[in-house]
């Protein structure tokens, strides 16, 4: 007969992620085996013991769940011992960059690719994205990012659609053309921004547009300047 998880992790540590995600039936085991430490085989009715240390996550609003009976209140106060929470990535944009990075050399490395360095235009877009998959999106962002890669640089126009110049929604602003062009707009201000350590004028002149515009842009994409200027000083 096959063990069970409970079984294997007996005298150990037992991980349930996306506890909210149990439905009521599986709620009632789960809640036994932490009342009376014990579990019984499919068709048996010996009931076998078993002691485990149980961390559980969740990215559900279970409080909420228990007001709306969807999820046990005896069970939530079993597993609510020792409550450690974590912010979401978009509350967490210090660590995003180190996750882009590490993702990156992940990824990177099973590619065969030696891609060395994320752009400023692609990292100002991964920080203005508000994150809704949390930290799979990012890993999955950055895996297609490496895929699409073919040089030393991840660039803005590698990373998806929907991380395309955002609004404040964190939506894509309309078509898949739009948002390319868009993407590749904000990537060269930000390229001539960089060159020239934030002087404006100098980069509407460069791009073609009028200081106006330039202006325009930088508040529409939300470009701190002043990043730039400290960056080459």
């Amino acid at each position: 007969m096959r063990q069970g998880r409970f079984e294997v992790a007996d005298q150990g540590t037992i991980f349930l992620d996306e506890i909210g995600d149990l439905t009521p039936p599986t709620q009632v085991k789960l809640l036994r085996i932490l009342q009376e430490r014990e579990f019984e085989h499919i068709g048996s009715n010996m009931p076998r013991k078993c002691d485990v240390r149980v961390i559980a996550a969740t990215s559900r609003n279970l409080e909420e769940m228990m007001e709306t009976g969807k999820f046990r209140q005896d069970l939530y106060y079993r597993l609510n011992v020792f409550p450690v929470y974590i912010p979401p990535v978009r509350e967490r944009k210090a660590d995003l960059l180190q996750l882009a990075d590490y993702f990156l050399e992940k990824y990177a490395g099973r590619a065969g690719k030696s891609i060395r360095r994320i752009s400023t235009a692609a990292i100002d877009m991964l920080m203005v994205y508000h994150w809704p998959g949390n930290v799979r999106e990012v890993e999955n962002c950055i895996e297609r990012a490496v895929l699409l890669c073919s040089g030393d640089s991840l660039e803005a126009h590698h990373l998806p659609p929907t991380l395309q110049m955002p609004g404040r929604d964190g939506k894509a602003p309309g078509g898949t053309l739009a948002s390319a062009l868009r993407g590749l707009e904000h990537e060269m201000i930000c390229a001539e921004l960089k060159r020239t350590g934030g002087n404006m004028a100098e980069v509407a002149r460069t791009l073609g547009i009028t200081e106006r515009i330039m202006g325009l842009r930088v508040k529409e994409y939300r470009i701190d300047v002043k990043r730039f200027k400290k960056a080459s000083e």
